[in-house]
């Protein structure tokens, strides 16, 4: 009997599988195609963004909470270098659209909010309520597709906070947030001098970060690594398309990698559109639920009149372009571990497990709403758009991790 070629030896279930979800990902795209001129734009920076997450392991609340919890600022870093790549991308963006920043017109779709009390409120909730659950709004949609169940868990308690956001939302519009003012860098410094603070300040952040990581090494010992002196194993032709892909989907990247890839994302889906933010079309599906059971929260004041993640009610239709990006996510992700190797149904041991990442997600729902985004939307595209409130939500997220990370290590 003849062999199989290798390729086809190790062609196991997994990725027939990958393979298999590769053409229903090209079957939808086609769809969308051929249904709203967004939509495959959408669905194809959804699935990228899965697969980058997927691949480099690329976690918000790992780059913060690891910090605190194992002082490893690895994933920390991987996530300054994207805002640093997408900063510079959004800038000449927005110079385009917006030639003069001193004029008092804004680039419409950038994520520049109303900074206030709600900002540094909504940073600290989140902050604090992703770590609890395990995971942000972004990575709890990725861990979704590589079939953490904790992470369904955790997006049915962001469904039911964002809810609750919704039914505060307008005492929170009357009192405060309507008079919050918006605070665009560029308005005051112009652009060179609002790129120049913002990389300053990744710069600074960068240094911290290091020292900080150093500064837990010291004291620990050494180990040499004693070095083998058998010979190398002989690796397959690097040249092979086998080769490549395994490379490209079986390969871990590091955060440095998926941060500056997810800044690419970032830059062209804005090119044409928005940038990247999930939590506003969360809050459509908690809103239209509610309201499809006879719960309804009514009108929310001022909301047309606020860029980034809010809400965008589609007559007519439950799809629009924020539902393909966040499928997208879902579908990306799960293509990728497939490919990987590495999906499988991960259910939380115990009990406890599910009412923390539900507890984490309610949490982290209702300050995603009161902050108008989470760690992608608020300030993963916020600090990019040359924003202040971008700056506060992110000390906010530090404070608020930083305590969910001791209240875990006190109550583990």
């Amino acid at each position: 009997m003849t062999a199989l070629p290798a390729s086809v030896r190790t062609l196991d279930r997994s990725t027939a599988g990958g393979l298999l979800a590769l053409v229903g990902l090209a079957i939808v795209y086609l769809i969308a195609l051929r249904t709203d001129a967004a939509w495959p734009v959408f669905w194809i920076s959804g699935v990228a963004f899965g697969a980058i997450c997927q691949r480099s392991r690329f976690c918000f609340v790992a780059g913060f909470r690891d910090l605190f919890l194992m002082r490893q600022g690895r994933m920390l870093r991987g996530i300054i270098a994207g805002l640093a790549v997408a900063t510079a991308g959004f800038a000449m963006i927005m110079a385009t659209v917006v030639p003069n920043p001193g004029s008092g017109v804004l680039p419409s779709d950038a994520h520049i909010l109303p900074l206030g009390i709600a900002t540094v409120l909504g940073g600290l909730l989140f902050g604090f309520g992703m770590v609890l659950s395990g995971g942000c709004v972004s990575g709890s949609l990725y861990r979704m597709g590589e079939g953490y169940i904790g992470s369904w868990v955790a997006i049915g308690g962001v469904l039911l906070g964002l809810y609750a956001m919704a039914r505060t939302w307008n005492w929170w519009w009357d009192n405060q947030i309507s008079s919050d003012r918006i605070s665009w860098l560029p308005t005051d410094l112009n652009y060179t001098g609002a790129i120049v603070i913002t990389f300053l300040l990744l710069g600074a952040a960068f240094v911290a970060v290091s020292w900080w990581e150093r500064r837990a090494l010291r004291g620990l010992p050494t180990f040499t690594i004693p070095i083998s002196s058998a010979a190398p194993e002989a690796s397959e032709d690097g040249n092979t398309l086998g080769s490549l892909a395994r490379k490209v989907f079986r390969t871990e990247w590091t955060p440095l990698i998926g941060g500056i890839a997810l800044a690419a994302v970032n830059i062209l889906i804005f090119i044409r559109y928005r940038p990247l933010g999930v939590v506003g079309e969360l809050s459509r599906w908690s809103t239209d639920f509610a309201a499809n059971i006879g719960a309804g929260v009514g009108e929310l004041k001022g909301i047309s009149d606020i860029p980034g993640c809010v809400p965008r009610f589609v007559e007519g239709t439950w799809f629009s372009d924020a539902f393909m990006l966040n499928a997208g996510i879902i579908a990306g992700a799960f293509t990728a571990a497939l490919l990987a190797r590495e999906f499988r149904l991960r259910v939380p041991r115990g009990p406890r497990r599910y009412v923390q990442s539900l507890a984490g997600g309610v949490v982290m729902g209702y300050g995603a709403g009161l902050g108008l985004g989470c760690t992608l939307g608020a300030f993963f595209s916020a600090i990019p758009s040359l924003a202040l409130n971008g700056w506060v939500y992110a000390i906010a997220l530090v404070v608020g991790a930083y305590a969910g990370t001791a209240f875990i290590r006190r109550f583990p």
